[in-house]
């Protein structure tokens, strides 16, 4: 889940935080839950797809996330945080490398993402208030 680099930037209480949103992203995406991958986000984020596409806020991202749920039923990925800044005590800078994977984990051929969240500590706890997505050329 957190590469030995990212470990050395964060305190356990930040990993702790950061390591629950990636969890909790990665398994909504993975479970094709669209509302789930919208929870992950902060009310009023701004966020930028992969496909270049900004959204914002909380109810965009369910939106799209249902207007594109069937295609992606066949898809699946692991995501591992790659990098942790903390900007402020509750504000954090998290660079995440996503692997495609097959329904059971492992690691296939296709694109990658990496992926650059800013993550804060809301009212209703630990949320990406920021973030976009990029497909790496493989």
């Amino acid at each position: 889940m957190m590469n030995e680099h990212a470990a050395s930037f964060a305190d356990s209480w930040h990993r702790n935080a950061v390591e629950q949103v990636v969890r909790s992203l990665e398994a909504a995406f993975n479970a094709h839950n669209p509302d789930a991958l919208a929870a992950c986000y902060s009310e009023n984020t701004v966020w930028t797809n992969a496909m270049g596409r900004r959204l914002l806020g909380r109810a965009a991202v369910a939106e799209f996330g249902h207007s594109v749920i069937s295609r992606l039923k066949d898809s699946y990925a692991r995501y591992e945080i790659a990098s942790i800044v903390a900007l402020r005590p509750d504000l954090l800078a998290v660079g995440v490398d996503q692997t495609p994977t097959d329904a059971d984990g492992i690691a296939i051929d296709g694109g990658h993402g990496a992926a650059l969240y800013v993550i804060g500590l809301e009212i209703d706890g630990w949320r990406i208030v920021a973030g976009q997505n990029t497909i790496v050329a493989s």
